[in-house]
């Protein structure tokens, strides 16, 4: 079964900034490329840290005796010290880090799950070396649910009946909106549960609806007959 990695969907042409950019430079990137954040790197591409609106909202607020609370960087695991320094000049000394990466060869199913538990929007992408090679955010993994229907017809009817080896008249398959109709007749209702979790792993598959029946309800003995209604 294809699964995708980060590789796959993620946006390689990064917007960057080296630890020297000044504040002014880093804030009018952001503004030009529409952008909420900007990895910052050393002279080699590898990762120092993040800059974000966040970081930049802390030197605009330097005079307001009441600074908001609500501002944080999106995509650290913890500030680091010199995240919150009010008026820095330049990208080093703003920048938040660490910061939580994804490697290219990650699958999207943990990346997704680290950016929720995080409640991060995006990722930069680091190889083996510490290099930044790519960005990830919500919209790249979204590219997954963007399949044709035709496409995902074929993976997922071609799936169950090789992994069950049917005729390819006992299974009905139909796609719409990327959500997946099963119907037919299978031996067992193992195997009915079986070919709808299947279906549910196919990258790009939205739901399943199960109209699947069964020869045999192992789970009543060999003699009894399914589905009752």
């Amino acid at each position: 079964m294809r699964r995708s990695t980060v590789a796959d969907v993620m946006t390689r042409d990064v917007v960057s900034v080296r630890a020297e950019t000044p504040t002014a430079d880093v804030a009018l990137l952001l503004h030009d490329r529409r952008v909420r954040a900007v990895p910052v790197l050393d002279a080699d591409g590898r990762l120092l840290g993040v800059v974000s609106e966040a970081d930049l909202m802390v030197t605009l607020e330097r005079g307001d005796p009441r600074p908001p609370r609500w501002w944080r960087a999106r995509h650290v695991g913890r500030r680091g010290p010199a995240a919150a320094k009010a008026g820095a000049t330049t990208a080093g000394a703003l920048m938040s880090a660490p910061v939580v990466t994804a490697a290219p060869t990650d699958g999207l199913a943990g990346v997704a799950r680290t950016l929720r538990e995080h409640r991060l929007s995006w990722l930069p992408v680091v190889d083996g070396t510490g290099r930044v090679v790519g960005v990830l955010g919500r919209s790249d993994l979204i590219r997954v649910f963007l399949q044709p229907d035709e496409d995902l017809h074929r993976e997922v009817a071609e799936m169950l009946t090789r992994v069950f080896a049917l005729e390819p008249q006992r299974l009905d398959v139909t796609v719409s909106g990327g959500v997946v109709g099963l119907r037919g007749r299978l031996d067992t209702h193992a195997d009915a549960e079986l070919a709808v979790d299947l279906a549910e792993r196919v990258e790009g598959v939205v739901a399943v609806e199960d109209g699947l029946s069964w020869d045999v309800d192992e789970r009543y003995g060999a003699t009894r007959i399914g589905p009752f209604y």
